[in-house]
């Protein structure tokens, strides 16, 4: 194979149609939207006549490349082969830049060489503008050269690539329809744990074996007393409201409703990080943002570091280790328990710090928080500000489904158990994606370097 300048082959952001369209002709309208991610295809169906849509889209025709020069949609693959247009002409996005193939050049062939990585990064490489417009200029293209054989050898490579791209492409559809019944299996366990029909109730268990229990009433009950009973604070103890009859449904025998504040300490108060956290530091104070909280977990590889003096303006968010941490910004209803390791840590002002007693499982909790059932609650409280907020005090007096004791301990031991097969699997899953990635990037690789075909074809 030899390199041959993409300006031999192909013309450039052609701005005329082969054949001239009428102001009356529809012809099809191809937002970026239109365009697929990582296929080779977009969606012709919606049209518009030429005359109204002839300024300030990108025309192109049946046959032309079209390629996304724009972030994040360059990134992602948003580049087609146009088929299927209505009357064989078209409009689009003036963020999609066109190449019209020559005689000589297949545009399939071509299509498939501006997805191999080399030119992808080539193309981020040379992307100019401002942060977050960046565009991939006319000069890259200008100065691109195509690996070329002759248009029958090219279609024999097409063909080969089209095999066996196909085939990963049904392998990468079982992986996805695998991960998203995992995703579906996930959503089920919480489900199920937050009804209690996920393990057997401690009202069964304690009527079958002939004895007596705490019910989840009753525990409650010591829960407040003990609030109570440890107050230091200043002035009179308030106690805390009830939850709102409105919001408490049917729950299994022995289960009782509680507000969440019922179940928190009676001299820590529920409350949110730090406002401005400031630039990063080596030697600061770890704070957990809304991205290291995920899945009831902290991921505390990547934490930031801020000032301790700025920490220290904040004090009723210094964890201590088995708060209940929420994100009230934007991915709303993000949770996890504070792990004890976390202990000095501060949180951003988009997680509130629920200091929960030691008298309930903190875990089953955070399992309560995140059922889907009841983040789809607390998002339709939400409201939009720059992004969709959650207020604290919502929070607060949310409900919660309370079982006994040794009922929260089987369905948090029974919950870790299941989820931690689905994370395996997911992890499998992804794995293997990301495998089909590189298998896909490969074949490209044989593909331009000769090695796909036979090499007398070549």
């Amino acid at each position: 194979m030899k390199l041959v300048p993409l300006t031999t082959l192909a013309q450039l952001n052609p701005r005329q149609f082969t054949a001239p369209a009428t102001n009356e002709d529809p012809v099809s309208f191809v937002p970026m939207k239109a365009v697929e991610e990582e296929t080779g295809r977009l969606d012709p169906t919606e049209s518009r006549p030429w005359g109204q849509a002839r300024k300030g889209y990108t025309p192109f025709q049946e046959g032309d490349v079209v390629f996304a020069k724009i972030t994040p949609c360059m990134e992602n693959g948003k580049y087609a082969v146009a088929k299927g247009l209505v009357g064989g002409r078209a409009v689009g996005s003036t963020e999609l830049f066109v190449i019209r193939p020559g005689a000589s050049l297949d545009a399939k062939y071509l299509l498939h060489f501006l997805f191999s990585a080399e030119v992808r990064r080539a193309a981020k490489a040379n992307m100019r503008g401002a942060a977050g417009q960046l565009r991939v200029p006319l000069s890259f293209f200008q100065n691109l050269a195509v690996p070329f054989v002759d248009l029958e050898t090219q279609r024999l490579v097409v063909k080969e690539i089209d095999r066996h791209v196909s085939c990963l492409r049904t392998g990468v559809a079982a992986l996805e329809r695998v991960r998203a019944n995992l995703k579906r299996y996930r959503a089920a366990v919480l489900k199920a744990a937050c009804e209690g029909t996920l393990v057997p109730t401690e009202a069964e268990l304690a009527h079958a074996e002939g004895r007596d229990y705490e019910s989840g009433g009753q525990l409650v009950e010591r829960i407040l007393t003990d609030r109570r009973e440890s107050w230091t604070g200043k002035g009179n103890y308030k106690t805390p409201a009830p939850p709102k009859s409105a919001d408490c449904g049917k729950i299994p025998p022995g289960w009782a409703w509680a507000s969440l504040v019922q179940l928190t300490e009676a001299n820590r108060a529920c409350a949110y990080g730090v406002l401005q956290p400031g630039k990063d530091r080596d030697d600061g104070i770890a704070l957990v943002r809304v991205g290291d909280v995920n899945n009831g977990k902290v991921d505390t590889t990547e934490l930031k570091r801020i000032s301790p003096t700025i920490a220290a303006r904040y004090p009723r968010t210094t964890l201590r280790g088995g708060e209940l941490l929420i994100s009230l910004v934007g991915a709303i209803g993000r949770t996890a328990i504070a792990p004890k390791s976390l202990a000095g840590a501060n949180t951003a002002r988009a997680i509130g710090v629920i200091p929960l007693v030691t008298t309930i499982d903190a875990a089953f909790v955070e399992i309560w928080f995140r059922n889907p059932a009841k983040i789809a609650a607390m998002t339709s409280q939400a409201h939009e500000v720059a992004r969709k907020t959650l207020n604290l005090e919502d929070v607060r007096v949310a409900t919660v489904a309370v079982p006994p004791l040794a009922e929260q301990h089987r369905i948090v031991a029974e919950v870790e158990r299941r989820l931690s097969v689905i994370d395996e699997l997911e992890t499998l899953v992804e794995t293997n994606l990301a495998r089909a990635g590189r298998l896909r990037q490969s074949i490209l690789i044989k593909a331009f370097s000769g090695e796909l075909v036979p090499e007398e074809a070549c």
